[in-house]
């Protein structure tokens, strides 16, 4: 019985398939996880805290105000007049459109009551102030 040797020529060989295909998934995770990624966050807004905050409805209008003044509506920054203008195209669509008010900790209270007032004036009186929980102690 004739035993094969190492010393035939044959050489060595290592399959990398399933490291292929372990770092492929691990690439289309990532790819994945980081768009779901909440855009909102990226605007580094501090919301103040209240115990009765809660999550937003899809349909809602959310208009973020940020620290220096400028507003955010669907990721795009708008001045005062620009704010009235999209709040008019959500009046057209009905006036019992929801709009929540998400106001920096440190922005100036005049920009959130410009909102405020811009909303009132079209018609939108489903107002709400976006908060984040606040811990209780």
């Amino acid at each position: 019985m004739k035993l094969a040797s190492d010393s035939d020529g044959d050489e060595f060989a290592l399959n990398l398939t399933s490291m292929t295909d372990i770092v492929f998934l691990m690439l289309v995770f990532f790819m994945l996880a980081t768009t779901f990624v909440d855009p909102e966050k990226a605007l580094g807004i501090e919301l103040p805290g209240a115990a009765s905050a809660s999550d937003a409805p899809a349909e809602e209008l959310v208009i973020n105000v940020l620290e220096d003044g400028t507003y955010v509506v669907s990721g795009v920054s708008l001045d005062a007049d620009g704010l009235r203008a999209r709040l008019a195209e959500a009046a057209q669509r009905g006036t019992d459109t929801p709009v929540t008010i998400r106001g920096h900790r440190l922005a100036r209270h005049e920009a959130i009551v410009t909102a405020m007032d811009a909303c009132q004036g079209l018609g939108l009186t489903n107002l709400s102030v976006g908060t984040t929980p606040r811990e209780r102690g």
